[in-house]
């Protein structure tokens, strides 16, 4: 190729990928008017039915100039419809995916989890210079809830299916007095799913996050055979030598600085015909360049959040989002576990499950 054709070749690519940026710029902005949404209770106001900014203004106690701004706004991002130039409504399928939180599809915390990770850049810009961290008590309320409640459907609606589909799990579980162990179970909404489906098992939730266990024992009030302690992972085993029949770990061993430690902990803490299950990001085997959304969503995440957090503790091992499966074989089998498998359940969000042995 001549120097003029590569010099063509470059413009070409460089405006390409300019018009991406500017695409992302776009969605970006986007994604924070559905925070704007979300947060000021913008869409469930139209939930009352369609509305003028003066109507909207009224319903969800915003001025009516940001209102309206807002209001044509979505319009013209296509997130709302609109009767004439006046009236606006929030049509069902987008109703379900901001508002919904029972629903598999539901969206919005994605959006408080994005503004949160944002908040913190002078924090994350400093971290990536020191070596530090930014933990993640730091990224407050909107992180914490967000991510609890993006899980939270999938906790409620698939996991007991998945879980009783598989012959190994579901076996262990459904032993008479059955004990179950929940590490970092956040918001509690996977300890409260497992209780509901175990009705005759002991679930004990753990998490060092103050806070989110004040919300896990709001969510499960009622539910008798559940309970919530404020605990490390590493500490589990002080509840008691060879005190459970299974523990779980749902989207949490990739943010400890201390996985193998956990593991370890857990391992003493499990009866000798226990199991563990370990539900992480189902990320591609091996690093590749050109990934898929899957792989860009969770190193963004790694980037924003996950590694921050985990690098806030001195000493962590920094494993970030991206956990690939040899990795957590690799933890497991330091941890004195046997065999890890990776189990038949498919299409749980964006999501895989492990099997781990003593």
């Amino acid at each position: 190729m001549d120097e003029t054709a590569t010099e063509k070749t470059t413009e070409q690519g460089a405006e390409e990928f300019g018009g991406r940026v500017f695409g992302q710029l776009l969605e970006a902005m986007e994604l924070l008017s559905i925070y704007l949404g979300d947060r000021l209770g913008l869409y469930e106001a139209l939930l009352q039915g369609p509305a003028t900014s003066a109507e909207l203004s009224a319903r969800a106690g915003v001025h009516e100039r940001y209102a309206r701004e807002w209001l044509e706004q979505q319009a013209v991002a296509g997130i709302l419809e609109v009767d004439g130039d006046a009236t606006f409504r929030l049509p069902a399928a987008q109703a379900e995916v901001l508002t919904d939180p029972a629903s598999l599809a539901y969206s919005a915390p994605f959006a408080r989890l994005f503004v949160s990770a944002a908040a913190q850049m002078p924090a994350l810009l400093d971290a990536y210079r020191s070596g530090g961290g930014v933990p993640w008590a730091r990224f407050g309320v909107d992180a914490r809830d967000g991510q609890g409640d993006v899980n939270r459907p999938w906790f409620e609606q698939a996991l007991a299916g998945a879980l009783a589909a598989v012959p190994a799990v579901h076996g262990v579980l459904s032993r008479p007095d059955a004990g179950i162990a929940d590490v970092a179970c956040g918001h509690g909404w996977s300890t409260i799913a497992l209780a509901r489906a175990y009705p005759d098992a002991i679930v004990d939730g753990f998490d060092l996050d103050e806070p989110a266990i004040a919300s896990a024992r709001e969510h499960a009030a009622g539910i008798e055979n559940v309970t919530f302690s404020e605990l490390r992972g590493e500490q589990l085993a002080e509840q008691g030598e060879e005190r459970y029949d299974a523990a779980f770990l749902f989207e949490a061993l990739h943010d400890m600085p201390d996985p193998i430690g956990v593991l370890s902990a857990i391992r003493r803490a499990l009866r000798q015909d226990g199991i563990v299950v370990v539900m992480d990001e189902a990320v591609a085997e091996t690093f590749a360049a050109r990934g898929d959304e899957v792989e860009r969503a969770m190193y963004g995440y790694s980037l924003l959040m996950c590694l921050p957090d985990s690098m806030s503790t001195p000493g962590s091992i920094a494993t970030g989002t991206v956990m690939r499966p040899a990795t957590l074989e690799r933890y497991a089998r330091e941890a004195g576990f046997s065999a890890v498998t990776v189990l038949p359940i498919e299409g749980f969000a964006a999501f895989r499950f492990y099997l781990l042995e003593p």
